[in-house]
């Protein structure tokens, strides 16, 4: 069982956030809420994705799990007004999801979550430097490292954050020290990353007002931020590019 009733703009804000990474998710439903673990193809990017119970109007919900196609999600929530609720209601039997807002009734064909690639399992990571920023600033960086590169650095040296991009010509670098960022904290790290993940992964991250990066040297990057503060979390783990000598 599953009954819910959500503001638009939060459930169209989290499904966007979903599919920067994957097309189809297995949304596992409970009293607590709705969350995901998935992986891309490439097993490159892992999402983590929790919305608490508490971000709805109202929320009824057993335990249990659905194949949610988040293309065709998309598609429908894309037509709704701004500031509308969502109504949602899981129809068990049938496995279809109804979806009702400003006079309209949409029903959505679920998936076989068996057909859904299983969670990932989430790796444990020790990081030493930690860079709390404003979401604004990660994406000016990202897209200024695209005109140059197809891929760029973040590090951490002493009490300065860097992200940085070279191509064969030219080189583009953007530095903040403490007094600039909302946090941090120091260690060395300097890792490589696709900036075709880091231009998806901003589209919901450029959003936010604290962006929290842990990095390591060529280790994986954790990008956390809330799309709605308390409420709902989001964390993309993003693999690093080892460059060959």
């Amino acid at each position: 069982m599953f009954k819910a009733s959500i503001d638009i703009d939060l459930l169209r804000d989290s499904i966007a956030a979903l599919s920067v990474i994957v097309d189809e998710v297995r949304l596992k439903i409970s009293p607590a809420g709705l969350s995901v673990k998935a992986v891309d193809a490439a097993n490159v990017a892992m999402v983590i994705f929790d919305l608490k119970a508490s971000a709805f109007e109202s929320f009824s919900a057993d335990e249990t799990e659905i194949g949610l196609d988040l293309v065709k999600l998309n598609d429908i929530l894309g037509i709704v007004e701004k500031k509308t609720l969502v109504d949602m209601e899981l129809e068990t039997a049938a496995q279809k999801l109804h979806l009702n807002f400003g006079g309209l009734s949409y029903t959505l064909s679920l998936l076989d979550p068996s057909t859904i690639r299983s969670e990932p399992r989430v790796p444990q990571l020790d990081l030493p430097a930690r860079v709390v920023l404003n979401g604004q600033d990660l994406k000016r960086a990202v897209k200024a490292a695209e005109k140059i590169s197809d891929h760029m650095t973040l590090g951490v040296s002493g009490n300065i954050f860097f992200m940085e991009a070279k191509g064969d010509t030219d080189q583009v670098r953007l530095e903040m020290d403490s007094n600039q960022l909302i946090d941090l904290k120091s260690g060395e790290a300097n890792s490589l990353f696709s900036l075709d993940y880091l231009l998806d992964i901003i589209k919901p991250a450029g959003k936010a007002n604290e962006v929290a990066l842990s990095i390591g040297c060529d280790f994986p990057i954790l990008i956390q931020f809330d799309i709605a503060p308390a409420v709902c979390h989001v964390t993309f783990l993003l693999a690093p590019r080892i460059e060959s000598d």
